[in-house]
C-alpha cells in the first residue's frame, strides 16, 4: 500500500523508496507468519492473515485510523522494543473478544470467575509470545539484536492504545505504521498486529534495508 492510499493523510512521502517498502513489507510478512504460528498453537486452531499495511504518517493519524475501523473500546499487549531501531510492539483487539481470545487457550473446565481472574496473566503471556515471535526473526534477517521490556496489557480508546499517557508522546509525531489483521473465524475472534517507530529508527531501518537489499544484488 502506498501513502495516503488509505485515506489518511501521511505526509512522509520519500522517507523510504517503493523498493525499502516492499522489501520491509516482506520482512514484516514473514516475521508476523511465525507469530501467526505462535498464536495458533496457542488457540489451537487456524490464524488468517491480512497483507500488511506499511504507512508513514503522525501518530495522531494512526489512532484515527484504528478509531475508525473499531469504535467499541479496545485491549492491547504492548511491548517496547530497543536496539539500532527502536519503537512500540502491540497487539491489539476488540475488547469484547478478549475473554473469549483467553478462554481459547485455557483450560475448558474452567469457570467463568476463574477465566477472568487469569485473564490479564494470559493476555500478557498471549501478546509476549505472538509479538516475540514476530520481532525476533524481524531482527534476525536484518542481522540485529533487541531488547523487549516486559508485556503490558492496557485497556481503552485507540488513542489509550496507541498514544498511552507519556506525556512526551507528540501526536503530530510522524511514525511508521505497521498494521496487519489476523482472524480465528472460528472463534469470532479478530484483532491486529502494530509496530510503531519514529523518525530516526525509520531511518535506522532504512540503512539496515538497503544492507539486506545487497544481499541480493548478483545473485
Amino acid at each position: 500500500m502506498t501513502p495516503g492510499q488509505s485515506g489518511v493523510p501521511t505526509g512522509g512521502d520519500g522517507l523510504l523508496t517503493e523498493l525499502e517498502r516492499d522489501a520491509l513489507t516482506e520482512i514484516i510478512n514473514i516475521g508476523v507468519s511465525r507469530a501467526a504460528k505462535n498464536l495458533s498453537r496457542m488457540v489451537k486452531d487456524q490464524v488468517h492473515l491480512a497483507v500488511p499495511r506499511t504507512e508513514i504518517m503522525t501518530r495522531d493519524s494512526a489512532v484515527e485510523w484504528l478509531s475508525r475501523r473499531e469504535n467499541s473500546s479496545l485491549v492491547a499487549v504492548g511491548q517496547d522494543f530497543r536496539g539500532s531501531f527502536s519503537g512500540q510492539a502491540l497487539l491489539i483487539f476488540p475488547e469484547k473478544t478478549s475473554l473469549e481470545l483467553v478462554r481459547s487457550i485455557l483450560d475448558d473446565t474452567l469457570s467463568l470467575d476463574e477465566i477472568v481472574d487469569l485473564e490479564q496473566e494470559a493476555l500478557a503471556e498471549i501478546g509476549n509470545v505472538v509479538l516475540n515471535g514476530c520481532l525476533v526473526v524481524m531482527a534476525n534477517m536484518l542481522k540485529e539484536s533487541l531488547n523487549m521490556s516486559l508485556p503490558r496489557v492496557m485497556r481503552g480508546s485507540s488513542q489509550v492504545v496507541l498514544l498511552g499517557d507519556d506525556e512526551e508522546e507528540d501526536p503530530g509525531e510522524m511514525v511508521l505504521f505497521l498494521t496487519i489483521d489476523f482472524a480465528v473465524r472460528a472463534r469470532s475472534i479478530n484483532g491486529y498486529i502494530a509496530l510503531l517507530m519514529d523518525l530516526p529508527s525509520i531511518a535506522a531501518i532504512k540503512t539496515l534495508i538497503r544492507e539486506y537489499l545487497k544481499g541480493f544484488e548478483g545473485s
